[in-house]
């Protein structure tokens, strides 16, 4: 049977953790400004349209 107990992720070659954090920061961004788009739209549309 193989041994399973070794991370894949930690022998792999070639995996640029720089970049994958860079990428996970500027989803975070993404995900909060974006919400906050969404919010203001809401509350606008509450605004206007009743």
């Amino acid at each position: 049977m193989a041994d399973h107990n070794e991370l894949g992720y930690t022998t792999a070659e070639g995996n640029d953790y720089e970049a994958h954090e860079q990428t996970y920061e500027g989803f975070i961004v993404l995900v909060k400004y974006g919400t906050i788009a969404v919010c203001a739209i809401v509350l606008g549309m509450y605004i206007f349209l009743t």
